[in-house]
């Protein structure tokens, strides 16, 4: 049984949250974990959501299960996630059904699936699918409302490839389609969020950015010791007559 939003939201980082695959927590060394409840509840409210968070706040993995908190991806419909490259795909599901425990593929028991090109490790109705935003590109023909997918998340939006380009154009005229029912949230760590807020706004309101700060670790600084530098002429050696050695002969 799922719980209701509600009821998730008023959980802290560090309370497992239920849902119908078992329970999750967000781990507590991670900065979005501090932020989810926010996150969360922006989500409910409004139809698009810009989050701005350095490397290693834990966006990427964190969101789909913040997703998941406010009760997205049930009832048959999947939240879809996207990445630029597939390496990423196949390893960020892989990661987000280990924190779930759950199992990640094409089985009827899978909760966390992917699909990349040559390889569909995903079924209808899962309730996370990370891909390719190439992947995504295509399944709009075959499905231009995308009535799959209840929320969208497209990670790595300041790379601004051709696919992620078109993507976003195409979902900002969906996001008025589906308002009550769609979620897009856009995600990056050096998106000029000011841009992305006017170009999604919704009945003249820009689309609300959350800041996410990102890890930081301690570093030393390492000299290499000065060596002497030497300069070398290239040589040949050409053998000479009785000779066994041969003779050096420098070349400029």
């Amino acid at each position: 049984m799922v719980v209701m939003p509600s009821l998730m939201l008023s959980s802290s980082h560090d309370q497992p949250i239920s849902w119908e695959y078992g329970s999750f927590q967000f781990p507590p060394d991670l900065p979005v974990s501090e932020n989810w409840q926010r996150i969360a509840e922006t989500i409910l409210a409004n139809p698009v959501t810009i989050v701005c968070g350095e490397t290693g706040s834990g966006k990427t993995t964190q969101l789909p299960k913040i997703a998941l908190a406010c009760g997205r991806g049930c009832k048959g419909k999947t939240i879809g996630h996207t990445q630029p490259r597939r390496l990423a795909a196949v390893s960020v599901a892989r990661r987000i059904a280990e924190e779930l425990a759950v199992s990640c593929g094409r089985s009827s028991s899978s909760a966390v699936g992917y699909k990349v090109r040559f390889n569909d490790q995903s079924r209808l109705g899962v309730p996370i699918k990370l891909m390719t935003d190439g992947i995504l590109l295509a399944e709009l023909q075959a499905d231009p409302m995308l009535s799959r997918y209840d929320t969208i998340i497209v990670d790595e939006a300041h790379e601004r490839s051709l696919n992620i380009d078109f993507l976003l154009g195409y979902l900002q005229r969906l996001v008025r389609q589906r308002r009550d029912t769609f979620r897009l949230i856009i995600t990056s760590a050096t998106l000029d969020a000011e841009k992305f807020s006017r170009h999604f706004a919704v009945n003249g309101q820009p689309a609300p950015v959350i800041e996410v700060s990102g890890r930081l670790f301690p570093i030393s600084m390492a000299y290499r010791v000065p060596c002497r530098m030497y300069s070398y002429s290239r040589s040949i050696v050409i053998p000479g007559p009785g000779s066994r050695s041969g003779a050096i002969r420098s070349r400029a």
